[in-house]
């Protein structure tokens, strides 16, 4: 727009100040003799001028393009991989290893269910973690919209299981604890099979978003779960698990959740 303005001014200003007469148009000759050289430059200028009133006007009327309102919101680090800052349970059972937190123990029996819990609860988020099984660990977990039991060593809420039975993986199974006490949805065994790494880190994926809960180990997604029943909880601690039994060792680390 500005160009055609410019144009408009270059080509008026030619004109008025050409100094032969205009065979094609005879009619403007006798006017523009008279007109003093003031007159032609003023004239160029009110017409510029207009022209560039116009174009002011078309750009202010144009609607302004609308910005993006959705908000991104970064991932946050659970554990620092050097402290149990925001953690509380029985540290007996608990310690840090190489930027990971270890359960259990590889030299004696564990004589109950222990769980290591956020101090803060969440409800709709994405969790992101690696966790490995060692040694004759074959149960562990992560706990999620769950709460401590009161005087008790046990937590109830939902879990994403760890570890296999005589006939099964149970990695990225959805077990409700000490409520239900069932498997609500377990993944697909043979593909499970194939992405599953034993005794070395799995990468788990936890996603709860009002009533749907989904799941996946190494990219496979084990679990696709929506609940029904309307006086579950859907807020809880983040909770790491090791099951009572023969020595075991359950690891966790780069434990990152983004709040939905």
């Amino acid at each position: 727009m500005t160009r055609i303005v410019l144009a408009s001014g270059l080509s008026l200003s030619i004109l008025l100040n050409y100094p032969r007469p205009y065979p094609d148009f005879p009619a403007i000759n006798p006017v523009i003799r008279i007109m003093t050289r003031n007159t032609k430059q003023a004239l160029v200028r009110i017409v510029s001028l207009s022209f560039l009133l116009v174009c002011t006007a078309v750009v202010v009327a144009e609607k302004p393009k609308k910005r993006s309102t959705q908000r991104v919101i970064a991932a946050t680090k659970l554990f620092d991989g050097k402290s149990f800052a925001g953690w509380e349970g029985n540290m007996d059972w608990f310690r840090i290893e190489d930027k990971a937190v270890v359960a259990g123990s590889l030299e004696k029996k564990i004589p109950n269910n222990e769980f290591l819990c956020t101090k803060k609860t969440y409800a709709d988020f994405e969790l992101r973690l690696e966790a490995k099984l060692s040694s004759e660990g074959k149960n562990a977990g992560i706990q999620f919209r769950s709460k401590r039991i009161p005087n008790h060593h046990e937590v109830i809420g939902f879990q994403c299981d760890m570890g296999g039975t005589s006939d099964r993986l149970i990695w990225g199974a959805l077990y409700d604890e000490s409520r239900r006490r069932t498997f609500l949805a377990q993944g697909d065994q043979d593909k499970l099979a194939k992405v599953y790494k034993e005794n070395d880190w799995n990468q788990i994926r936890i996603r709860a978003q009002g009533p749907r809960i989904q799941i996946w180990i190494n990219g496979l997604q084990t679990v696709d779960y929506t609940e029904k029943e309307a006086d579950i909880a859907t807020s809880g601690v983040i909770a790491l698990q090791i099951h009572s039994g023969a020595p075991a060792e359950a690891s966790y680390r780069n434990i990152m959740l983004t709040e939905l």
